[in-house]
């Protein structure tokens, strides 16, 4: 086993476990209170970001290894709809930055009222194309992670308002636009360095900072599957990521022709 298989297995294994135990015990002692005992209001703050926390490192470790997955080339594509990998991802953005309305929305069916909540907290979300009905045919972890990474990054970034937005008949072509502060012209070439952060007024104008890692993933993932991610930006005018991902069906028809 190599180096790199190694640090693998330690992530999977012995990082993952206890980060889950803390995951799950902290969730426990603030959502059984009639156990454990009422929590002042400082002790569930405490708990709070304990668990915020806890879900980033869950994230990045998950992260991580899907890099890891698909720098090896591995794969576990089928059909799946879209509009799951979406809710799944928009939940996950959430629960770390909004752990109080990631609750709300976890007890909330996932239709209109499910997106009317999510207006009503500044996060607008637009579906149009085939793949709003019919299945998708690739990699659901990854595009999920895609999704994930780029409407975590835009909540981080906003002043009030991101817009999420997927189309395509063909190909998949998803769109995160942000009201933030958007990024200096000099700057947009470090978006997609791994471990690189902004500078600026962007980097003062987060609400939290970052790993700048995020962005990285986001660009292996979408290489890996063939796709491809532009960014449309001003400093002073917000940000909109726009993604192309292929469906890896079509990449199957062509290879099963040759």
């Amino acid at each position: 086993m190599s180096k790199k298989d190694h640090f693998i297995d330690l992530l999977v294994h012995d990082l993952a476990g206890p980060i889950s135990i803390i995951s799950t015990s902290t969730n426990s002692l603030l959502v059984k209170e009639q156990k454990y005992g009422p929590l002042t209001s400082r002790q569930r703050q405490t708990l709070e970001r304990i668990l915020r926390n806890t879900n980033k490192a869950q994230a990045l470790l998950a992260e991580m290894v899907e890099i890891y997955r698909s720098e090896e080339g591995l794969f576990h594509c089928s059909n799946f709809l879209i509009t799951d990998a979406l809710n799944d991802a928009i939940l996950d953005a959430v629960d770390v930055l909004n752990p109080t309305l990631s609750a709300k929305l976890a007890f909330i069916k996932k239709d209109d009222s499910f997106y009317r909540t999510l207006r009503e907290n500044g996060i607008s979300v637009e579906c149009t194309g085939k793949y709003c009905q019919d299945p998708f045919y690739s990699d659901q972890k990854k595009v999920q992670q895609v999704l994930r990474n780029l409407i975590s990054n835009a909540l981080k970034y906003r002043k009030e308002r991101v817009t999420i937005s997927i189309t395509g008949d063909s190909d998949l072509i998803i769109h995160v636009r942000d009201d933030g502060p958007g990024i200096p012209e000099e700057e947009i070439k470090n978006i997609f360095i791994r471990f690189g952060t902004l500078k600026g007024k962007a980097k003062e104008e987060t609400k939290m900072p970052g790993f700048g890692f995020g962005m990285s993933c986001v660009k292996i993932l979408i290489d890996v599957m063939g796709g491809e991610i532009n960014v449309e930006s001003k400093e002073g005018g917000g940000t909109c990521f726009i993604v192309r991902v292929p469906s890896l069906h079509l990449f199957s028809e062509k290879e099963a022709l040759q």
